[in-house]
């Protein structure tokens, strides 16, 4: 009897099959399938270096940068008493270089995210402050 015989007979008939209230067996596709999600994240995590090219002319601001796996965080916090602004530049080949300007007030933490599009090994951000002029 080839093994589609036997499903047949044990879904659609009685007499051969498995004991009463017993279940059709899970587990190869199961267990490939709960290996499959435990390992998915490992497999999909990127790692990359970030190297960050600060130009803080002379004014206290602390970056810091939190790194994921789709995205880079950089945050920026204003511990001078006057407003400053800081412009900041992403490349991370092969992705096409990103700017972005960030507007501090004094004693506050800004942020600016740069998505990864494609998958990237290193990042490099070129941050450069100086003092808001104007209103």
């Amino acid at each position: 009897m080839i093994a589609s015989e036997y499903a047949r007979k044990w879904r659609y008939g009685p007499g051969i099959g498995p004991a009463p209230g017993a279940r059709p067996g899970l587990g190869v596709p199961a267990a490939f399938l709960v290996l499959v999600f435990l390992t998915a994240p490992a497999a999909l995590a990127q790692t990359y270096t970030v190297t960050i090219n600060p130009t803080l002319n002379d004014l206290d601001v602390r970056i810091d940068h939190v790194a994921r796996t789709d995205m880079l965080v950089v945050r920026l916090t204003n511990a001078t008493e006057q407003r400053i602004r800081c412009r900041l530049s992403f490349d991370a080949a092969p992705q096409t270089p990103r700017r972005s300007s960030v507007n501090l007030r004094p004693g506050r933490t800004e942020q600016s995210v740069f998505r990864a599009t494609r998958k990237w090994f290193s990042v490099n951000v070129d941050v450069v402050c100086e003092l808001a002029t104007g209103t």
